[in-house]
């Protein structure tokens, strides 16, 4: 207590020092965009870009994190207050909308930076302070010269990616500068390693450098208002934590299954089956995935990946009279892959902090039932003259109905399940074994099935339906295209407007992971 009671006393004229530097800044920002008319955007970026170079010093100057911790609280409620009341409107314009004339939008990463360093101080302090240094450096410096190159210079936009547009020459400057940092600090931190990282060769620590310069640019250019400012220290964060909690092996796995995923993204875009934010996330789900959890993880994740992917292209001709119908076509977008592979990952990275191996059998279970619900909607379509039935009321529908089952879709849906768990199976996963094997085939397989019905029970209630006025037709789309090129609203008939096919997707993967581990947690067999 005394220790900590010297500590904080030594540490008190940093605290009023950093208050101060900070104030500082955020006057310094509201007078340039007020009496000088300087954008923004460059105004608020380099407000950002300061204060991840001054949290990079944070733990050189003070002994203990009490007031680190307090001057982040202090900050998260300052900004929680101006999102409110809106007193500093510097720190609010989005970069999108940051040009003249127009209005101030609010931003929640102002918000979001001293959240996610408030969490990396309680968590990464005592063990690994060159993490925190290193990630808010990274997401200071290298987000905000992104932002500033991609609005001043940036001339080729990204399609299809996000609403908010991102140029290569942003995330270019995205990849190098995060490049550059995390290969210096790496280099410079090395001292400092105590774990999986602790006499890794100068050549890896750069391959991971350059894996991770990837993950960042990824995840930047997928995620808008503010959002990065969170997800790229907390990508950081928790890939160097687990390296350095793991032996150097691991990181040669993480590696491979990065540039593996990196592959199967470039793959996806050239044979169509991912558009270029679903390639994005793609990469990131993989590396998570094939990168930490290894083959027992990655195969029965490539089963439901290739043969979903090869099916929905298939019998195009015949399944061609349901494009209009349903909300998205057979290329699949970022939306896509987290309704499908989202539960997927949220397990992994459970499992990765926490060993438990019955969160595998929730795995094989949502990638069951994501399997089983495309199967169902693939082969219940191309299947020829077959009959549907709205799952509430048993009463016939034309085969593409939100919410309709036919036995081709049902029995595709039980087969694809099946597929998962054999996937597992042949590669000797020991867990499976354990439990036994026909067990493991009854478990996965029902629990896709009655996922897949879970998905058609909440398509036949809450989801949102449309009418379709220039073709007279039901629909998923929120729009249609008139025969002059216009976008035309379509009328909503039934269900609520925010439920769409990817939240009910999402929930049919949470379906069938809770239902396979509730059954093995239940069995107590680990």
């Amino acid at each position: 207590m005394l220790n900590l009671q010297a500590a904080m006393s030594q540490d008190l004229p940093a605290f009023f020092l950093t208050l101060c530097l900070v104030l500082l800044f955020i006057l310094l920002a509201e007078l340039l965009t007020r009496k000088y008319t300087i954008s923004a955007l460059v105004v608020r970026k380099i407000v950002h870009l300061s204060m991840g170079v001054v949290i990079f010093f944070v733990p050189g100057y003070f002994h203990s994190n009490y007031y680190p911790v307090l001057a982040a609280l202090l900050l998260l409620l300052f900004n929680a207050l101006n999102i409110r009341f809106s007193w500093f409107g510097s720190l609010l314009a989005l970069p999108e909308e940051s040009k003249a004339h127009a209005p101030a939008v609010k931003s929640y990463g102002s918000l979001l930076f001293p959240l996610v360093f408030l969490l990396q101080l309680l968590f990464l302090w005592e063990s690994d302070k060159w993490i925190i240094q290193t990630s808010m450096l990274v997401m200071g410096v290298c987000d905000s010269l992104a932002a500033l190159v991609g609005s001043s210079v940036g001339k080729k936009h990204i399609e299809h990616l996000t609403k908010n547009p991102k140029t290569v020459e942003g995330s270019l400057t995205m990849f190098l500068t995060s490049l550059v940092l995390l290969s210096a600090s790496f280099l410079v931190f090395s001292p400092y390693f105590r774990g999986g990282l602790a006499e890794t060769s100068v050549v890896m620590l750069l391959a991971l450098a350059l894996l991770l310069a990837l993950v960042t640019t990824a995840v930047e250019a997928l995620l808008s208002h503010g959002l990065d400012n969170f997800f790229i220290p907390v990508s950081i964060a928790y890939v160097l934590y687990l390296l350095e909690m793991n032996q150097p092996v691991f990181l040669e796995r993480f590696l491979f299954g990065g540039l593996f995923a990196f592959l199967l993204a470039v793959f996806s875009i050239k044979v169509k089956f991912l558009n270029n934010s679903g390639a994005t996330a793609t990469f990131l789900l993989g590396t998570t995935i094939f990168g930490i959890g290894g083959v027992a993880w990655t195969v029965p994740l490539l089963t439901f990946y290739l043969l979903s992917s090869v099916l929905s292209k298939l019998g195009k001709k015949r399944k061609a009279k349901f494009d209009l119908v349903f909300e998205k076509g057979s290329q699949r977008d970022a939306g896509q892959v987290y309704a499908n592979g989202g539960i997927a990952w949220a397990l992994m990275i459970i499992f990765s902090l926490t060993n438990d191996p019955a969160i595998f059998f929730a795995y094989l279970g949502t990638l069951a039932a994501v399997q089983a619900d495309t199967w169902a909607t693939e082969i219940g379509t191309m299947w020829p003259n077959p009959k549907a039935w709205l799952v509430t009321t048993f009463k016939e529908v034309p085969v593409g109905t939100s919410g309709g089952v036919s036995v081709p879709g049902t029995s595709g849906a039980f087969l694809g399940s099946l597929f998962i768990c054999a996937s597992a199976i042949v590669i000797n996963v020991q867990w499976l074994n354990d439990f036994g094997w026909l067990q493991s085939f009854l478990l996965i397989g029902f629990s896709g099935l009655l996922a897949s019905l879970v998905d058609s029970f909440f398509g036949a209630t809450v989801q949102a339906q449309y009418f379709d006025p220039i073709r007279e037709k039901v629909t998923e789309r929120t729009h249609s295209l008139a025969p002059d090129g216009s976008l035309v609203a379509n009328r909503l008939i039934k269900g609520t407007p925010l439920v769409n096919n990817d939240l009910v997707n999402t929930l049919c993967a949470l379906s069938g992971s809770a239902l396979a581990y509730i059954v093995i947690q239940n069995v107590h067999l680990f």
